[in-house]
């Protein structure tokens, strides 16, 4: 089945992953002006090689991150290096072109270019910035700040004191709604750790009420030893005044319509509610604010009415250059896009995911200030 192509992939990968070190490897010893026609040297590069292959076989330790790292700079390096070899192979090579060759043979290139990345990655993911952004709308409406917060990933990959630094920051937005955008815990959170992120988001000031929306890890669906209960994970939700909106809405000063969806990953898909389910009854000329866990059914959500969806899930991509690849592939993942009539807006995501550094983008929360055609006919 599926498992049994995935293996078939990763052994492959693994293989081109040892040639390539290997290859690597040989040519950085004969910069050094070592034999590696000897039997010594020529263990010794494939020991590294097979070594490194093999730990790439655990897709979710930090090493694999530094692995890819720096497997990704060699080649980046190498096909420079080709192409100023093209380029000058008929000219006379003059000083700075056979300082780089020295340079790129040393091996040293990916390395250094790899741990400042890396360092980078490590301060980046504790590091937490505001981002906004500005709608207007030809609906009747007042203005609104809408505080997204998405992807905390509480009390596993981050330290807990970045999130409780920031209450008072955002506090300061003075936001009329906040949405969480699911993923606030994971299987790596503990029970003590759940209750206390909830109690935390639950201080947030408000005007209009606080929202929650579940992301495909919240309920620890992906171990069999689950931490908390759903019903524990519910109640720590509810007591702290925050309102739970799974494939409902509320409407807010008659003008106004927050909806939530079931998280499209959790359980059978086909038990989710459709969006025009979700949104019946509800007057398509109020503004229509959709929480989704998944920047997912855009398109439709702008032929159903939804006016704006708010999304997470996708941390922008985390490590380099997974995002640059999504966008690529034409994949919602980070910041604002027009989908049909739908306006969305992915974040990035409070914190990471399963590895503790953040190579793209960057950790933050989200305030959307909406200006309706109320505040635009002003005088």
């Amino acid at each position: 089945g599926l498992m049994a192509v995935f293996r078939l992939i990763l052994i492959a990968v693994e293989i081109l992953v040892g040639i390539y070190v290997y290859c690597y490897i040989r040519r950085t010893m004969e910069f050094y002006g070592m034999d590696v026609r000897k039997i010594p040297f020529k263990i010794s590069a494939v020991v590294l090689a097979v070594v490194i292959a093999l730990a790439c076989r655990n897709m979710w330790s930090v090493r694999i991150v530094i692995i890819l790292h720096l497997l990704t700079f060699a080649l980046l390096f190498d096909v420079i290096a080709l192409f100023t070899k093209v380029i000058c192979h008929k000219r006379q090579p003059g000083k700075l072109y056979r300082f780089g060759r020295r340079l790129y043979g040393c091996g040293l290139l990916p390395v250094a270019a790899a741990a400042l990345l890396l360092i980078y990655g490590f301060f980046n993911m504790n590091h937490v910035i505001k981002t906004e952004y500005l709608l207007k709308t030809e609906k009747n409406l007042g203005d609104y700040k809408v505080v997204l917060i998405t992807d905390t990933h509480y009390g596993t990959i981050q330290d807990t004191e970045v999130l409780k630094s920031k209450i008072e920051e955002i506090n300061a937005q003075n936001p009329d709604i906040v949405v969480l955008g699911g993923d606030i815990v994971e299987e790596g959170t503990s029970r003590e750790r759940m209750q206390e992120v909830f109690r935390i988001l639950g201080g947030i000031t408000n005007n209009y009420g606080i929202y929650y929306v579940y992301g495909n890890h919240d309920r620890q669906p992906y171990t069999q030893n689950r931490s908390f209960t759903d019903e524990e994970l519910e109640h720590a939700i509810t007591e702290n005044g925050i309102v739970i909106l799974e494939d409902e809405y509320v409407e807010i000063r008659d003008e106004l319509v927050i909806a939530g969806r079931g998280d499209a990953a959790w359980g059978n898909v086909s038990k989710r509610a459709s969006t025009e389910e979700v949104l019946d009854g509800i007057d398509r000329e109020k503004y229509i604010i959709l929480a989704d866990h998944q920047p997912v059914e855009a398109e439709e959500n702008g032929r159903q009415g939804v006016d704006l969806e708010i999304s997470g899930h996708t941390h922008a991509g985390q490590v380099w250059p997974v995002g640059v690849l999504s966008e690529l592939a034409g994949i919602l993942n980070y910041g604002e896009y027009q989908e049909g009539a739908c306006k969305v807006i992915v974040s990035s995501g409070f914190t990471g995911w399963g590895y503790p550094i953040r190579t793209e983008e960057h950790c933050e929360y989200v305030v959307i200030n909406i200006e309706g055609a109320e505040t635009m006919q002003a005088p």
